[in-house]
């Protein structure tokens, strides 16, 4: 079976085929009085699941396909700020696991 491997110069699809876009969820305030790195950590979660499920709906197969280059090409064609090395490396994490 041919394995799909995304490179940085590929456009990421705005859709995946057949399946029609889901809206957005309504935004809410983060609870205040948590430490700093909590909400450090919080959003570095949301980033790295938003990058895998583009990365994933992109056609890359699992995480031994996809490098930091590629992570980072693919947040600049989402309107993210580039993602550090950290965050790649939990992108890849969410991808091991099965949808």
């Amino acid at each position: 079976m041919p394995v799909a491997v995304l490179h940085a110069t590929e456009p990421l699809p705005t859709v995946a085929p057949g399946r029609q876009p889901s809206a957005p969820l309504a935004k809410r305030r983060l609870p205040a009085g948590r430490p700093r790195e909590w909400y450090v950590r919080h959003n570095r979660r949301l980033k790295a699941m938003r990058l895998a499920i583009a990365l994933l709906d992109a056609g890359a197969h699992g995480p031994g396909f996809v490098h930091d280059r590629t992570i980072r090409a693919a947040a600049v064609r989402l309107g993210i700020h580039p993602p550090s090395t950290a965050t790649c490396r939990m992108v890849r994490q969410l991808m091991h696991y099965p949808r």
